[in-house]
């Protein structure tokens, strides 16, 4: 079967243009655990799963290419950062968190974008987890399942954010590490 060659990367470019609608939708009627909120979190969701449909597509047709990997990362950066931003603007995450996840994330961002005219910096193992982890704990975060099923939601949600911002901190050092033995081995004759 023949795909667009561009349907992976059109794919990405929805998910970033998802970003502000869920996180207008997240914050259209104050975070209330009322429809507008369960349609943010099903939209993140959906938008964040096709992180691996748009993957899946490239690599199994061959459609791999340098602004796929570009784009993806800043597409689960944009939507990630809109929920983590939005959940603190709510008073549902602290600050502080937000504040670690976006530091790392926009650093490992700008440092892609300064150094994609010599290399495509494409995303590592620790980081997919990362990105996979945050997802989780963001899912749960945004799902009003409380008043559903209980505070025990609670400590398994603060769990996972917890993972989440953890693996977030050990994937920036991951890189940083990376890209500084990377550099040490591209000057030696």
């Amino acid at each position: 079967m023949a795909i667009p060659r561009q349907l992976p990367n059109a794919i990405t470019i929805v998910r970033i243009l998802c970003a502000p609608v869920f996180l207008w939708l997240l914050l259209a009627d104050a975070g209330a655990d009322g429809a507008m909120r369960w349609i943010a979190t099903v939209l993140f969701v959906v938008a964040i799963a096709t992180d691996g449909i748009d993957g899946h597509l490239a690599r199994t047709y061959d459609l791999v290419s340098d602004l796929g990997k570009l784009l993806d990362p800043i597409a689960d950066k944009a939507l990630t950062g809109c929920a983590f931003v939005g959940l603190s603007i709510l008073g549902e995450l602290p600050w502080w968190v937000t504040i670690v996840v976006l530091v790392r994330e926009i650093g490992i961002t700008v440092y892609r974008l300064i150094v994609v005219s010599n290399h495509v910096l494409a995303a590592a193992w620790m980081g997919k987890l990362k990105t996979v982890m945050q997802a989780v704990a963001l899912s749960l975060a945004l799902a009003p399942l409380r008043p559903l099923l209980g505070e025990w939601v609670d400590w398994v949600d603060t769990a996972a954010m917890w993972i989440a911002v953890i693996l977030t901190i050990a994937s920036g050092v991951d890189y940083a590490v990376s890209e500084v033995r990377g550099a040490r081995r591209s000057r030696r004759p």
